[in-house]
């Protein structure tokens, strides 16, 4: 499939080229080990000796999300009621990379991959009082530092639809005849072109490889805000569906402050869009522990 998928770079940094970057701009860290940790679609990231971790984007539409991420995520810091990732260094683009780069405090934690019911319902109050405050940011703030608008075009139900049942049969050979009938029942039931229009200052990216729970298996850490901007809440609150088991969506609404019926029929789209999206990649990649996670927060989303 090469070349052709949204998640191909348009550069890549190895871990070489990383520590040259990162040690030429702050000589206070060339003494650090540099290891690769990963990368997303739009960021390679590394682990800095054992406190911090450097993104570098892997496309030019990354490099904005870079800089207002910059701007944006210090200013966040009295409203987070979780840890994340604060940045510490701002890398500048340079004749050996084109791109700036920014460097964050490291946020410990493992990704919260086969919890059990019961441990992911330990954390409906934290990620609730999480959102809560999150969205409660104001708007006009988060625009003034280049933060996008509705670019995703969150409420348009119709239109998301379509790409879903695309996505599906993509994918359908990969899930069971249940996992499928599920969702293609799910797909066919829903009837709403669209919802109103809810400004709030979204993560925009909430999902099982960009949350982080501790030992106990609380959520413990937020990462990956290159999708930070203002839209639908529903997006974030996807969460409640995907990550929750039901019977601990109750008492995360409740905390949260409420939602309307509007918001939990988006939210619950957007927990069964996402994960589809992640079940495409680990496919096209071959892991099949992220695969099987990403079934699962299906599944669950479409449970009550």
């Amino acid at each position: 499939m090469g070349g052709t998928n949204v998640w191909d770079a348009e550069w890549e940094v190895n871990e070489e080229q990383a520590r040259t970057l990162i040690g030429r701009q702050f000589p206070q860290l060339s003494s650090k080990q540099v290891k690769r940790l990963g990368w997303g679609w739009d960021n390679t990231v590394f682990f800095i000796g054992d406190e911090y971790v450097f993104r570098f984007p892997r496309r030019t539409i990354a490099v904005g999300s870079i800089r207002m991420e910059g701007k944006l995520l210090p200013k966040l810091e009295a409203f987070m009621t979780i840890p994340y990732p604060k940045p510490l260094f701002y890398g500048e683009a340079s004749d050996e990379y084109p791109a700036p780069f920014l460097g964050y405090a490291y946020v410990p934690g493992d990704f919260p991959i086969g919890l059990t019911e019961e441990r992911r319902a330990l954390s409906a109050e934290t990620l609730a009082k999480f959102l809560r405050r999150l969205h409660e940011f104001p708007v006009q703030a988060a625009l003034k530092c280049g933060v996008q608008q509705d670019h995703r075009n969150l409420t348009d139900i119709a239109s998301r639809k379509v790409k879903l049942e695309g996505f599906l049969s993509k994918v359908v050979e990969h899930l069971s005849p249940e996992e499928s009938g599920v969702i293609e029942a799910y797909i066919s039931r829903l009837q709403k072109d669209r919802v109103e229009a809810v400004n709030a200052l979204l993560h925009g990216d909430l999902h099982f490889k960009n949350m982080l729970v501790n030992e106990n298996g609380i959520v413990s850490g937020i990462i990956d805000w290159g999708d930070l901007s203002v839209g639908h809440p529903a997006c974030d609150l996807s969460v409640a569906y995907s990550f929750l088991p039901p019977y601990a969506r109750g008492v995360f609404f409740e905390t949260y402050g409420g939602a309307d019926e509007e918001t939990k029929l988006l939210a619950r789209l957007i927990a069964v869009y996402i994960p589809i999206l992640i079940l495409m990649q680990a496919v096209d990649d071959g892991n099949e522990a992220i695969a099987v996670e990403a079934k699962s927060n299906i599944m669950r989303a479409l449970s009550d």
